[in-house]
């Protein structure tokens, strides 16, 4: 039995232009852009892009600064749980 191709998906657009590698990349950006995600305040599946940086919950309409392409970057995130998790703990006393 025959291999099939890979489909395109999103990327189609392109044809053969601009090389596997960087089509890849861009659908893999695309299809976290488009894709939606859950709120931070209701939990619903519902938040989607409203522009460069800025996700909007379709609702409760909360609206919120995120990365440009996903809602929460991970390195951001990370650190933020990192520097809180620094504060929380308790410092020595000097005696």
């Amino acid at each position: 039995m025959a291999r099939r191709t890979r489909k395109a998906g999103m990327v189609a657009r392109f044809g053969p232009r601009y090389g596997v590698r960087i089509r890849r990349r861009v659908q893999e950006i695309e299809e976290g852009l488009k894709h939606r995600h859950a709120c931070p305040r209701c939990a619903a599946i519902a938040v989607r892009r409203a522009s460069t940086g800025v996700w909007k919950c379709r609702r409760c309409g909360y609206v919120f600064a995120g990365g440009a392409y996903r809602p929460i970057v991970t390195t951001s995130f990370k650190r933020e749980v990192e520097e809180a998790g620094k504060e929380a703990e308790p410092k020595p006393e000097d005696a």
